[in-house]
């Protein structure tokens, strides 16, 4: 795995599927999901099969997440933020009727 250099700058604290995380800022969710050591961001909708980033520049959408609520968004193309709640995206997305 890819060993991160010394952060001369803060730490910013976000929630992981309940747990407090840490990212440097700057960090896109992808990022600090990574530096700690987190993997399967989503399971596919057909056979729940873990899924984590693949190209890291948004082509992909293998990064899906929940972020405060909101599903379906790219993991890779958000930056963490203090506070932030992020969870998996277990499946399909729900439309709310």
């Amino acid at each position: 795995m890819f060993r991160r250099l010394p952060d001369p700058a803060g730490r910013i604290p976000f929630d992981f599927e309940g747990e407090p995380f840490e990212a440097r800022a700057g960090d896109s969710v992808a990022a600090a999901l990574l530096a700690n050591r987190v993997l399967t961001f989503r399971t596919t909708p057909v056979s729940g099969a873990p899924r984590g980033p693949w190209c890291l520049i948004g082509n992909c959408h293998e990064c899906l997440v929940e972020i405060d609520g909101e599903p379906n968004r790219q993991a890779c193309m958000v930056e963490v933020r203090a506070g932030m709640r992020v969870r998996r995206q277990r499946g399909a997305r729900v439309v709310p009727d």
